[in-house]
């Protein structure tokens, strides 16, 4: 019974990344942050919204896409201030053709809602890339699995934990 009490207790404490990061043991900080809902019919950009917000600049703040590369889905980590290279992360997944997934698919995949989808704590491991340039910086943050919190937290924890490679993916 003390089990069920104690699973019942950690589910409470975050979202599915909160969680990895919690069982890995890894250094890393929650920022929460006012999400503003977008008015009807304005195309919403979450990661800018976020870097404003934390006062964080762009290139340190990195936005989680899936794309379908030769029929299968991989998730790209790249800076909010760039877009994802789909040839460039075609070739880092070992593929020839790749284009954005559907966010209906990229939702139902992840378990996440589009503008609060992480790279960590998805309901199942996909290939992953993240941007070189996540390794220049001392920290990076990501979104922590839902709009209006990100996580702060060492490039190489998150490729790390992610079983992620890192390549030039970014345009």
């Amino acid at each position: 019974m003390a089990k069920k009490d104690g699973a019942k207790k950690r589910a409470s404490q975050g979202t599915p990344a909160v969680l990895v990061l919690q069982d890995a043991d890894v250094s890393h900080t929650l920022h929460p942050y006012d999400h503003e809902a977008p008015s009807a019919g304005e195309r919403p950009n979450y990661g800018l919204e976020a870097a404003q917000a934390l006062g964080v600049p762009p290139d340190q703040l990195f936005k989680t896409l899936l794309a379908q590369v030769d029929g299968q889905l991989a998730v790209g980590v790249v800076p909010v201030s760039s877009s994802l290279d789909l040839k460039a992360f075609a070739a880092a997944v070992g593929g020839k053709r790749a284009q954005l997934a559907d966010p209906t698919v990229a939702e139902k995949t992840t378990g996440y809602v589009v503008g609060g989808i992480s790279p960590l704590g998805q309901r199942r491991r996909l290939p992953t890339v993240v941007d070189d340039s996540a390794l220049g910086h001392p920290t990076v943050y990501v979104s922590a699995g839902r709009r209006g919190l990100q996580v702060e937290l060492a490039p190489q924890d998150l490729i790390r934990l992610c079983e992620a490679t890192a390549a030039a993916i970014s345009a």
